[in-house]
Parts: structure tokens; sequence; C-alpha cells
């Protein structure tokens, strides 16, 4: 049986929203890399909607992979915010992912804004806004 009292004590320490919000990213990221393996490739073309006969088992499985080491990152940054250089990690990660969607839906033209990108369009967008306001508290914590 689980101890709701328990639960506690995996949330971040760290004070503020912030760290909260990275780890409940980094949550549903997992799920979506285990998606990524196992769906097929209805998803990944969801957010590839512009040119879904582009997206490949092999794609997908790499899209995975890519979100499942994103996830990695922001967990640790979750519980490590303080430390500069697990922040710059962190907001390097979210920097990329917003490069390559920004990338794939104006310069390659395989994503369209709706439902697939708006999420991840979204969280990067307002991840790297929070971080960047935020960057000199934490890492001087």
């Amino acid at each position: 049986m689980v101890d709701i009292a328990s639960f506690g004590s995996w949330i971040p320490q760290l004070p503020g929203i912030l760290p909260k919000w990275l780890l409940f990213i980094s949550v549903v990221s997992i799920f979506n890399s285990f998606q990524c393996y196992t769906s097929g490739l209805a998803l990944t073309q969801r957010v590839y909607e512009n040119k879904p006969q582009e997206v490949t088992p092999l794609s997908a499985r790499t899209f995975g992979t890519w979100t499942l080491i994103s996830s990695v990152i922001r967990f640790y940054g979750a519980y490590y915010l303080n430390v500069p250089q697990v922040y710059q990690i962190t907001f390097a990660s979210y920097s990329i992912a917003f490069i390559h969607f920004g990338l794939e839906w104006f310069v390659y033209k395989t994503a369209k804004l709706g439902k697939g990108l708006a999420g991840p369009l979204v969280v990067s967008t307002m991840t790297l806004v929070w971080m960047w306001n935020q960057w000199d508290y934490y890492t001087s914590l």
C-alpha cells in the first residue's frame, strides 16, 4: 500500500512552483516516450501533421528517445535548479525543443499549429520564459 504522507517527500523541496512544473513535465514526457514506442505512429504524426507520411516507425522511436532524454534532464532540473550547471542544461533542453518545433513549423513545414504542435510549443515557450525570469533566483539559492 502507498503511504500518502510519504508522497510529499517525492515533491521537489526547492521553493516556488517551477521545480514542481519541471517534475510534472518530466513525468508526462516519460509517458509520451512510452507511447512513441508502443502506439504506432498516430501520436507522432499528430505533431508533424502537415507531412504525416514522413513519420516512420524509426523516426517515432527516435522522437521517443529524444523525449526520454529530455525528461531525465528535466527531472534532475526539478530537484537541482539551485545548481547553475543543472539549471543551464535544463534551460538548454527547452531551447532545443523550441528550436526543433519552430524549425519543423516554419522552415520544414512538417508541423502546423494544431493539437499536436500546440502542446510542445506552449510548454517549451512558457517554460523558457519562466526559467529566464527565474534564473538568478534559483541559481543563487
